[in-house]
């Protein structure tokens, strides 16, 4: 990458003449924030922060998807990961990170409670729906100390529809026999605040075996008003979902018939349950002091039946996985503004898991025999994990043009596991996790800003087993650290535009390869992620909204420590694309009558870090869209998804058998139209 040429792009744009106004923060936001906001005395991330995006309520309620998480496929710099596998459907990750399981980097949060499952896995996404979510906030970076676990590389916070008076209902029917209903209500009287949601789809899938059924149901009641002290609130929602597994496919059965699914196949199915519950509470205790907490419950619960690879022999390709994670938490933040320009935050959590997990291999069947006694039980164990963090950090403001913001976060782990035979092990002796930042933000004039951010944030392994836990034998290890910088620049080259350039490097110390689904540890070493984020938008005119983004990043191994013929030095991680870009234009026809386009692209990569597989997982997608305005209470659409009818595929490395090892594939599904209505009631 040409430091150089990126550090020369962002000079010139310091010193453009033609910078006009957008804000004071470095925020950028797509679509509008159609979000019902009280009072809040907690500092936002867009006042504190850097590289945050946020996308709006207008860019949601109404797209078609099967999971939430493919919402931020319009998003700057995301990478999605389509797994397709039913209710193992795929998850978001951004800055040199991927979505392979190994290293889960990316801290997921709904309405600000912690929402990742024991492992870092984003799961718990899959129980909300585009009619029920009213932004989607992405922060980038090793600057923010409010969370510490899984916080690597960033955050995605899903802020759900809160307070209001409306009752919405979506209905949608569409390719694969694909069925979607939606209904939201919000009441709001006084004080007092209820907001409902259902939502249930069904689909026959792309591919044979590939159905799936689920549910969702959500409610929200808060009381009360931070302008008058106090604010408390109940959110709960359930979920629950039934998907066949179509299976992973060889390069040969891909070519063949890339809709099908093997014969080995036919039994693999996925039921999952999950639930949610937080208490919030708001207070108000001096005009220029505010204290916010949430308690929360999370509950994770499912049961997958998989076969894996073609393997005749052996017993590992063919599995049952059953989880049962419950996370009892709270988190605490206590503002102050001390002055005009300086505010002082300062949050406690504290989240304890208590987590089981069972994994049995079968015998080789055609089709896999689920019901017959496993040939081995791999895993029948029981963990805990409990994780203490603290932070302070401060917003000072010396001059209008300046802002600093220092801040400071530790974080503590404790926890034990059992495992068969009586084996027992106390998590690894990880110590206090000391993580500095910094963040600067400079004004040129009310046009444009400048901001530099320096930050370190930390990985630690999950899962039940060694090397996550000492049980005997097994040697002590210390946290790998990252530390992350940025240069960026916030402008507006038009009128009524808004854009962003950034350069950032983040590196890692001791990086571990590790999924505990599969009890797989491989030690990487010191790794280097690098990249240029672009971003812009544009409204020109009254009719005529562009955006567009592009993304280059690297992720490569600096240092593993290993003999010269088994090291990894000057590998590329494994399932980072090289440069990941969208592009979107919607166009206002008349009143009534909107277009829309959306396209999103990414490079290849390689399928392990040892970069001999060849690489995979290119792909360019186009979707366009039209929507009738009918009255204001009603109107209808037409999606057409992957319009271009793109083959293309995730891919993975089968390496169960390393003689035999090879990459797998998940078919995307081709051309696909949908029609629906929405209503306002």
């Amino acid at each position: 990458m040409k430091i150089r040429i990126v550090s020369a792009t962002i000079s010139a744009a310091l010193i453009a003449p033609a910078v006009y106004a957008q804000s004071s923060d470095s925020a950028l936001t797509l679509g509008k924030v159609d979000v019902h906001r009280h009072s809040e005395g907690q500092l936002t991330a867009h006042q504190v922060l850097t590289s945050v995006d946020v996308l709006g309520a207008d860019q949601i309620e109404d797209k078609q998807v099967q999971h939430s998480w493919e919402l931020l496929g319009q998003m700057p710099g995301i990478q999605l990961t389509e797994t397709r596998q039913g209710a193992e459907s795929g998850k978001v990750s951004f800055r040199g990170f991927n979505g392979e399981g190994y290293l889960n980097a990316i801290k997921t949060l709904i309405d600000g409670v912690p929402s990742n499952v024991n492992s870092g896995n984003q799961r718990f996404i899959d129980m909300l729906f585009p009619l029920e979510i009213s932004y989607v906030e992405v922060v980038r970076g090793t600057n923010d100390p409010r969370y510490g676990l899984h916080n690597i590389g960033g955050n995605v916070n899903f802020g759900t529809r809160q307070g209001g008076n409306y009752n919405d209902a979506r209905l949608s029917y569409g390719s694969y026999n694909t069925r979607d209903a939606q209904f939201a209500v919000g009441h709001e009287n006084n004080d007092f605040a209820q907001n409902y949601f259902f939502g249930t789809q069904a689909s026959d899938g792309y591919r044979d075996h590939d159905s799936s059924r689920k549910y969702a149901v959500g409610g929200k009641w808060f009381f009360g008003s931070l302008d008058d002290g106090m604010r408390i609130g109940l959110t709960a929602r359930t979920y629950h979902h039934e998907a066949e597994e179509p299976g992973f496919m060889t390069e040969a059965e891909l070519r063949a018939d890339r809709r099908g699914s093997q014969r080995r196949n036919a039994n693999d199915f996925d039921e999952r349950d999950m639930r949610q519950i937080g208490l919030h509470a708001d207070l108000a205790l001096a005009p220029d002091l505010f204290l916010s907490s949430k308690l929360y419950y999370n509950r994770y619960e499912d049961d997958r039946k998989v076969t894996f690879s073609d393997l005749p022999t052996g017993n590992a390709p063919r599995q049952r996985r059953v989880w049962d994670e419950k996370q009892t938490g709270m988190l605490t933040t206590l503002t102050w503004q001390a002055k005009d320009n300086l505010t002082v935050e300062g949050g406690v959590n504290y989240e304890h898991q208590d987590n089981g997990y069972i994994r049995q291999r079968f015998d080789y069947n055609e089709p896999t025999d689920f019901n017959a006694a496993p040939a081995r039980v791999q895993n029948d164990d029981r963990h805990t994990f409990d994780n203490w963090g603290a932070y302070v950090q401060a917003i000072y403001q010396p001059t209008d043009a300046l802002k600093i913001v220092p801040a400071y976060r530790v974080d503590r782990f404790d926890g034990n596991t059992r495992l068969p035979g009586g084996v027992t092990g106390k998590l690894q002796r990880y110590g206090t996790i000391g993580q500095p930042k910094l963040s600067l933000v400079y004004e040129l004039g009310a046009q444009a800003n400048v901001y530099a951010n320096w930050g370190r944030t930390f990985q630690v392994l999950t899962g039940s087993t060694a090397p996550a836990y000492l049980t005997p034998g097994q040697a002590t290890m210390r946290p790998s650290t990252n530390t992350g910088m940025e240069l960026g620049l916030k402008f507006s080259p038009l009128a009524g535009s808004q854009a962003r350039l950034a350069l950032w490097q983040q590196d890692a110390e001791n990086e571990t390869s590790n999924m505990p689904a599969t009890g797989t540890t491989v030690t990487l070493g010191k790794t280097r992620r690098r990249g240029v984020d672009l971003q812009a938008s544009a409204q020109l005119g009254d009719n005529w909204t562009l955006w567009a983004s592009h993304a280059y990043q690297e992720a490569k191994i600096v240092r593993d420590g290993r003999d010269v013929e088994f090291s990894l030095k000057g590998r590329e991680v494994a399932a980072v694309p090289r440069h990941i870009s969208t592009i979107g234009v919607d166009y206002q026809a008349t009143t009534a009558l909107q277009f829309g386009l959306q396209g999103r692209a990414q490079g290849d990569y390689y399928l392990e870090e040892r970069n001999v597989t060849g690489k995979y997982g290119d792909l360019a997608v186009l979707d366009l869209s039209a929507k009738y305005q009918i009255n204001p209470r009603l109107s209808m659409d037409m999606q057409i998804k992957n319009a271009t009818g793109r083959e293309y595929a995730y891919a993975w490395y089968d390496s169960f058998f390393w003689a035999q090892a090879q990459p797998m594939f998940s078919p995307a599904a081709g051309r696909a139209i949908y029609v629906g209505v929405t209503m306002k009631l």
